[in-house]
């Protein structure tokens, strides 16, 4: 009998997304913001998040993928994404910008998938695609109250430098940011 533990012990390939990867990077997206911002966020709020919508924004960002960076998932031996990073040139005008020349947009792994691995080589496959853009540093924005999120950023060497208020669900929240000025150590880690 194939269990959650079973699976997430299978080996899981990292590579470059295509479009028709965006129906199930959506998927992936929507169910962990529904488990990781359990408690964070207002349930209806992430009960009504829509694949649907969700699908159709990946599929726009993947076919226009042009920046720095790009978009990896975390795919099984039987083809089911299970997670994905996404990165590039830095998405607002903060005053991180100047210092930091990509910025980790997303990262989400089903929960059945976590403290794997997997994230840090997302994270590694993400900092090699900035290095051969030629960009030397990235910064990446995560709630105030993920800790989980903030242990793995921090794990992997990523440093507090800056926050900024942010309203999701009508609440106004806390982000802060991580930053890597020094992409070696990330690039040391296993594929």
């Amino acid at each position: 009998m194939t269990t959650a533990a079973s699976l997430a012990n299978a080996p899981v390939l990292i590579r470059p997304a295509t479009a028709a990867d965006a129906p199930a990077i959506a998927r992936v997206h929507v169910a962990a913001w529904q488990t990781t911002y359990r408690g964070l966020l207002p349930a209806d709020f992430l009960a009504g998040l829509s694949v649907a919508e969700r699908t159709a924004r990946w599929a726009r960002r993947l076919s226009q993928e042009s920046q720095p960076g790009g978009v990896f998932v975390a795919e099984t031996a039987d083809g089911q994404i299970v997670g994905f990073v996404a990165g590039g040139a830095p998405q607002d005008d903060h005053p991180l910008r100047r210092v930091y020349r990509g910025e980790l947009h997303a990262i989400y792994l089903l929960a059945d998938y976590q403290r794997q691995g997997i994230g840090r080589r997302l994270v590694r496959a993400l900092a090699a695609a900035f290095q051969t853009a030629g960009l030397d540093s990235f910064f990446a924005w995560v709630l105030a109250e993920n800790h989980p999120a903030r242990r793995f950023y921090a794990a992997l060497g990523g440093q507090v430098v800056g926050e900024r208020p942010i309203t999701i669900a009508g609440l106004t929240l806390l982000e802060v940011a991580y930053g890597w000025t020094n992409l070696g150590p990330l690039l040391a880690l296993p594929p």
